[in-house]
């Protein structure tokens, strides 16, 4: 029976990845479809991804320290150790960069929606490359799925 650490790393891993995948292809979409006010529905999508973000900064670091003190030295030879740090910079890199860069695109088109503005090819372009991470980061959390090693 596994002790309260393994126990931990295999909820945090669940919450994270479950969440990646429902809030980043179900809700968020479904946000963009069912409300009448996108500027609305992209706030809200963003609120989540926020949430989302802190549980992958949660989630990554206790899984790469758990590593650590359990395989010691070894763990830095496994591909479970390398896929969730990877992820977890993608999570740092979109949270502290490109969502500040987005959130000023924001407010600098006020009162004016951003989509609606003289910044929306630039709002489009880092949105872009926020999607391409996501979607690169939620692959990679399949891959943990798909071989992760106790």
């Amino acid at each position: 029976m596994a002790g309260l650490p393994e126990y931990l790393s295999r909820v945090l891993l669940t919450l994270w990845l479950g969440g990646l995948w429902v809030i980043g292809y179900v809700v968020a979409p479904v946000l963009f479809w069912k409300l009448p006010d996108k500027q609305l529905a992209g706030n809200l999508a963003g609120v989540l991804f926020g949430i989302m973000s802190w549980i992958g900064m949660a989630s990554g670091f206790y899984l790469l320290i758990f590593r650590v003190v359990r395989h010691g030295a070894r763990a830095l030879k496994q591909w479970f150790f390398w896929i969730v740090l990877v992820m977890l910079l993608m999570v740092l890199g979109g949270y502290f960069g490109i969502q500040p860069v987005i959130q000023h695109l924001k407010e600098a088109a006020l009162p004016r929606e951003v989509m609606q503005s003289a910044f929306a090819s630039r709002f489009e372009r880092w949105h872009g490359i926020a999607s391409v991470i996501y979607l690169i980061e939620s692959l990679l959390g399949l891959a943990l799925l798909r071989g992760r090693e106790a």
